[in-house]
């Protein structure tokens, strides 16, 4: 294919340079999520509330038994520079019982050589530095990633433009938010004209008053009769001030007219609404409310407004997005499909928990008794058994791959959301801690009666071992407990309190308050200690698991991106060239891969 595009990285995937081609590449890495079975197991077989929950354990249990020592011995932060960073051949020259063992070494080859590149070259050696009215509501990483997107679609779309002959109309953001992709692009130097596609109307709201705050925008101006305001305002309660009804009636105890209280406009200063005037060569913002559930734009493109020099017959658009949760980023790679409108893509997705399912459970025995964790989490069953045809996998090459597709669970899925390149000692020390925490509390609810245990058996005929008991053939009841107090991770028995009080006192957790109070609301603190102080030893096993887990999963996150450019890759009737390449510094925002797809 000739390369028509500036913008175009040399390879299609940033995959490593021991493939010769995208087709090499993507036959190792379907093969390896399908053959793998230790993959399989770290991404989607491991959920830490079973951690405990039997003897001896997940980690003695599932790890191979060569690497057990390693990972125990070794520092997590030591641990997780061996599997991000180390150099693995220098390691492999070096002797000792300190050493990790051969077979680790190569899965951690493995998965490097599989997880797509993630290095970042800025779009231009100096982009222009975001005004301060435009950054306005930023954080560092926001500024980073909007300053960054803004360059890289700006020369997108020059590069669009000069290919297909055609000045792109509009850049349609999906999933806008406070849009500050948006405004950052319509405002100097880019002056584009941006569509921002919100579902929450309160997003929209906000994203309007920082748009005056800009100055692309105007507050609605207020007409009306100062003296008999201020009479009005003077009589009521400084509680009521900002209440529209309240006023009316007041004027109406004060005797005014019904045709003079519609002359003094008694509306808020937030109920004013931001007003917008185009001007030839500036760009511009219109807001559309609205929930997607597909890639159809026409609800969308019906309420836009046309002026004399386009009509809707004239839209030449692409479709942006820096993190578009879960299935909108499909929604926006599928748009440039579905509409003649959207002629190119360039979306970074993020929120890969938040994907659906298309496949639906399994029809193969697999490896371990509980891949998709089906009776841990309801999630799990509810997702896949949806079939979504919106879900993952979009591409027919992973759908059909050996007849069965590739499947990716939550538990896979949330894990490709980590970042274990960025983790810090004290934050993974904290997170460790965590986990470690909800690990123990479910082996004490386990105990204690709070739940009980799963049994997931072979099919009849398979002939499994009766009435043998592993992690792999069981599992709990999930409790949900979510966040608790900061104060509560202070220590075991404060987490413990704070988890109890949380489950016996608020409604959301009704179905289990009263037997958590029948079965905990006595437990003493030394018996609380006991837990901790007989689980504090392996800690160390649910660290380097975790770890195992998050440098895993980025084999995960590999496939979703690869499918998606798979998706507009399959479309070659419609699509002219497709590509994924890095937008953002990894240390900075993780979720760095673009997905770009111009139609023909």
């Amino acid at each position: 294919m000739t390369v028509d595009f500036t913008a175009r990285p040399e390879k299609p995937l940033p995959y490593s340079d021991d493939f010769s081609s995208a087709d090499k590449y993507v036959d190792s890495l379907l093969d390896f999520a399908t053959n793998s079975h230790l993959f399989q197991f770290l991404c989607g077989g491991v959920h830490i509330l079973d951690f405990f929950t039997s003897e001896p354990g997940l980690f003695v249990s599932a790890v191979p038994k060569e690497w057990q020592d390693y990972l125990v011995q070794t520092e997590p932060m030591v641990l997780l520079d061996f599997l991000m960073r180390d150099d693995l051949d220098a390691l492999a020259r070096q002797t000792g019982p300190e050493q990790p063992p051969e077979t680790l070494v190569q899965y951690v080859k493995d998965i490097r050589k599989l997880a797509l590149r993630r290095s970042f070259q800025p779009s231009k050696p100096k982009l222009p530095v975001l005004p301060r009215q435009v950054a306005l509501g930023m954080n560092t990483k926001k500024v980073h990633e909007v300053t960054h997107f803004s360059g890289y679609i700006d020369r997108l779309s020059e590069d669009v433009a000069r290919v297909r002959g055609q000045e792109l109309t509009h850049l349609v953001d999906f999933g806008s938010g406070q849009n500050y992709l948006g405004r950052a692009l319509a405002s100097p130097p880019y002056n584009k004209h941006i569509v921002a596609v919100e579902s929450k109307e309160a997003n929209t709201a906000g994203a309007k008053d920082l748009d005056i705050l800009s100055g692309l925008a105007e507050r609605e101006k207020r007409i009306r009769n100062k003296k008999l305001y201020h009479r009005i305002m003077e009589s009521v309660d400084p509680s009521e001030a900002n209440d529209e009804e309240a006023l009316k009636r007041a004027a109406k105890a004060l005797g005014v007219a019904d045709q003079d209280i519609a002359t003094i406009d008694l509306r808020s200063r937030k109920e004013l609404q931001a007003t917008y005037a185009r001007e030839e060569g500036k760009g511009s913002i219109e807001y559309v409310v609205a929930k997607l559930g597909d890639a159809d734009l026409a609800p969308v493109i019906s309420q836009l407004e046309y002026t004399e020099t386009h009509s809707e017959d004239d839209l030449s658009m692409m479709a942006v997005s820096i993190h578009s949760c879960g299935n909108l980023s499909h929604y926006g790679i599928r748009s440039m499909v579905l509409n003649s409108a959207i002629h190119a893509v360039a979306i970074v997705g993020c929120c890969y928990n938040l994907l659906t399912e298309k496949l639906g459970p399994p029809t193969f025995k697999p490896c371990f008794s509980r891949p998709t964790l089906q009776p841990l989490n309801a999630r799990v069953v509810r997702e896949s058994e949806r079939r979504d045809p919106q879900g993952f996998p979009m591409s027919e090459r992973l759908s059909t791959y050996n007849d069965q597709g590739i499947r990716l669970n939550i538990t896979a899925r949330m894990m490709a959301c980590q970042a274990p390149g960025n983790w810090t000692d004290k934050e993974s020390d904290a997170f460790f801690t965590r986990h470690f925490y909800r690990a123990v509390l479910q082996r004490i609810f386990l105990d204690k009666g709070v739940i009980s245990k799963v049994y997931h058996g072979p099919s009849e005929g398979e002939g499994e071992e009766e009435g043998k008991e592993s992690p792999f053939n069981f599992s709990t009841n999930p409790v949900v407990i979510g966040s608790l107090r900061k104060q509560c991770y202070t220590s075991f028995s404060a987490y413990v309190r704070g988890a109890i009080t949380k489950l016996t006192t608020n409604t959301d957790f009704s179905q289990y308050s009263q037997i958590v109070r029948e079965k905990l609301s006595d437990i003493p603190d030394e018996e609380i200690a006991k837990y901790e102080a007989a689980y504090l030893p392996r800690k160390r096993e649910l660290s380097a698991i975790w770890s195992l887990m998050a440098f895993s999963a980025m084999v995960v996150e590999s496939l979703i991106v690869t499918d998606r450019y798979l998706f507009l890759k399959e479309h070659s009737d419609l699509v002219r060239d497709c590509w994924v390449e890095t937008v953002f510094d990894y240390g900075q925002s993780p979720r760095n891969l673009v997905v770009v797809g111009i139609k023909k």
